[in-house]
């Protein structure tokens, strides 16, 4: 009698580099092993400081039980005979709990380790932090998949953060008088060398890309690239604005949801998903839910700017998928008529992902751009990555949420043509001042931002003369604005250098010199000239930020954005989330320049938001002036104007916390009137309102 063994539920682990062999690229890349077990374990975030040392978070306590939670550690790696692979590892700080990300800061690691952001640094030279100082702390810590992580040093001196949207109240041990900082449905950013944090556009989830321009683009499960479109600090501004104009981000993939998986798709996800869609069958849901080639666990989108690679490949976007075992692609293209980018994929990778491997305990969460060049993986290397919370219990007995909890590799993507390994060595910490501006001026990006972070920590202004030479000389409009930033960095910018940036050939450079233009009122009357610059993201921008003042010059300049870009929604937004563009100043010069001649859909729709801002303002004078132009507008051939200035004025007002609940009733009675007989509700509201 034949006993027949039964298939194992789930496969077991690989060695590295039978792993490796597994990998299959659609173009001509081969990965090469930098670091695995037991010198790395769990490694989700990896960042190389000044001198080239491999600084790793391991979250080794990812998806524990708050018993055995804080095994977390970051070590550091080194490469001591120049093969390419480490060979020592060195604890920096251990019993983390739950850290996701670090960043060179001042000779030392900010780390992420909710639910604070906290500084280390090794001040007795062993290899190992002896100084810990939290520095922001009430950051939510009730989810792995979501919290603070992907800390990101900005080309703007900001150091970024994503949050996922999740409550918190955040405090600065620096600015203890400092109120807490409500960062809910937002992301986190921060100043150290001036002592300033913020809210930022979010949510983000774990990946945050920051291209050469400083835009930013971040992961989010499902969705595996966004962009944010508006900061969030112009919206805030305004703290009117209705709901419909509040939008900041924009899912720019052109392939969403799918990719193309190798691995074979895990049991219990199967299980799960034949359960789901009979449920969403039995109670006639027009849904489906797919277990497998579709994005689920898109994680550490990163923005590639290093030298190595083939010149396409610069300024794209990789992204791994941890439930599909494999590496995506994105390049960005640029959409004359968008005030943000397009994803796509590449023409070999219509049918394939950059990388993808049919081991399924490949878990690529994160990557990093070395000063090589080159560009490396994060594998967690583990049998489940979900979190249990997502999966029932049954599923749940099936699995051992440990397994692999001893494992964990670093991989480097190379060309396969490159050649031997050389090493890199840039003992940038101890350079001089004059030798970190030739750095500023290398062509792998890792190279100009650790530059300019360490000029930033040294406020050396003995290199000013340098500086300004580089932007006055460089033909790298990338250097330019390195160089900008800079002199931002040091205090040392001033508006002849901006406005002479704001005229820069680079769409780019000029972008950016709009938002530096914000803190010299000299600039605006250049600034709104750039209302015509020829790139939609330059405009865009200089509509942002011409609200930032409040005079003529700025509420003409507003309208005439309105005028050229306001088919856009994006460019409403921009209008309206300043005080400037959205009140009665606005309307008039509208007025006189025939804009209510013509009714067109959008026209209606910005009538009818800045209406909602003026009703929730909620000043006597602004409402006043808008029923007297709403008035005037019944001499037109429509009574849309009408319609959509009362309707948008009641909305406001009804929102308005300052205005009595007996006053909200009266306008009730008014907007139900409003269909059937706008003018007499005109002449109602002329009534209220003159009292």
């Amino acid at each position: 009698m034949v006993s027949c063994k039964q298939k194992p539920l789930y496969e077991g682990p690989l060695s590295p580099e039978e792993s490796i062999k597994t990998f299959q690229f659609a173009e001509n890349f081969k990965a090469e092993i930098f670091a695995s077990e037991p010198l790395v374990i769990d490694p989700v975030s990896m960042q190389f400081d000044g001198d080239g040392n491999a600084y790793v978070v391991g979250m080794l306590d990812a998806y524990k039980d708050d018993s055995v939670k804080g095994k977390g550690k970051i070590v550091m790696l080194k490469d001591t005979n120049g093969d390419g692979k480490a060979d020592t590892s060195t604890v920096f700080v251990d019993s983390l709990r739950e850290a996701t990300s670090v960043l060179p800061w001042k000779g030392g690691l900010l780390v992420c380790a909710a639910p604070d952001i906290v500084y280390y640094k090794d001040t007795d030279g062993d290899g190992r932090s002896d100084l810990k100082e939290i520095l922001f702390t009430g950051f939510f810590n009730k989810n792995e998949e979501v919290q603070i992580t992907n800390l990101r040093f900005g080309m703007d001196n900001w150091i970024y953060v994503n949050n996922g949207g999740q409550a918190g109240e955040i405090s600065f041990s620096r600015r203890p008088d400092a109120p807490r900082l409500n960062v809910q449905g937002a992301d986190f950013r921060f100043r150290l060398d001036r002592n300033e944090f913020e809210r930022s556009t979010g949510p983000g989830q774990f990946g945050l890309a920051i291209d050469d321009w400083g835009h930013r683009f971040f992961t989010a499960n499902s969705l595996h690239i966004r962009e944010v479109v508006v900061p969030l600090r112009y919206l805030e501004r305004n703290p009117y604005l209705p709901a419909s104009a509040k939008s900041t981000i924009q899912n720019i993939s052109d392939h969403d949801p799918l990719m193309h998986q190798l691995s074979e798709t895990p049991y219990w996800r199967q299980v799960r998903t034949d359960r789901r869609n009979m449920n969403f069958q039995e109670n006639n849901l027009d849904r489906v839910e797919y277990a497998r080639g579709h994005f689920t666990g898109a994680s550490g989108g990163t923005y590639y700017d290093g030298d190595k690679f083939p010149k396409e490949y610069y300024g794209n976007i990789f992204t791994g998928d941890v439930a599909g075992s494999l590496v995506h692609r994105d390049i960005l293209s640029v959409v004359d008529s968008l005030p943000y980018m397009v994803a796509k994929r590449g023409e070999k990778e219509k049918d394939k992902e950059f990388m993808a491997t049919t081991d399924s305990w490949f878990r690529p969460a994160n990557f990093s751009v070395g000063p090589n060049g080159y560009l490396y993986i994060m594998d967690m290397y583990r049998q489940h990555i979900e979190t249990p919370m997502s999966i029932p219990e049954d599923l749940q007995e099936t699995m051992d949420f440990d397994a692999g909890s001893e494992f964990g590799r670093i991989y480097r993507i190379v060309p396969k043509d490159i050649g031997p390994y050389k090493p890199v060595k840039p003992n940038l910490t101890k350079a001089s001042s004059s030798d970190l501006v030739k750095a500023l001026q290398r062509e792998n990006r890792w190279w100009n931002l650790t530059a300019q972070r360490l000029l930033l920590e040294r406020q050396d202004r003995s290199v000013l003369p340098e500086i300004r030479a580089l932007f006055a000389q460089s033909e790298n409009p990338r250097l330019r604005l390195h160089a900008l930033y800079v002199l931002e960095g040091m205090d040392a910018l001033d508006a002849v250098t901006v406005m002479t940036a704001m005229k820069d050939p680079s769409a780019g450079v000029r972008e950016n010199a709009a938002i530096l233009a914000e803190r010299f009122p000299s600039c605006l009357s250049q600034l709104a000239e750039m209302i015509n610059d020829p790139s939609i993201r330059v405009a865009f921008q200089a509509t942002l930020s011409l609200g930032q003042f409040n005079d003529n010059t700025a509420v003409t300049a507003l309208s005439k954005a309105l005028e050229l870009h306001g088919q856009s929604p994006w460019f409403r937004t921009a209008v309206l989330s300043s005080e400037t563009g959205s009140g009665i100043d606005l309307l008039k010069i509208l007025e006189s320049n025939s804009f209510f001649k013509y009714a067109s859909s959008w026209k209606i729709k910005f009538i009818e938001s800045c209406s909602n801002v003026i009703g929730a303002r909620n000043d006597k004078s602004q409402i006043l002036g808008l029923i007297s132009i709403v008035d005037k507008l019944s001499l037109t051939n429509s009574n849309s104007w009408q319609l959509a200035g009362i309707k948008g004025l009641l909305e406001g007002m009804g929102n308005s916390e300052s205005l009595e609940n007996s006053i909200k009733e009266e306008l009730k009675t008014i907007g139900s009137e409003a269909e059937s007989n706008s003018a007499k509700a005109i002449q109602d509201l002329k009534k209220m309102f003159a009292e």
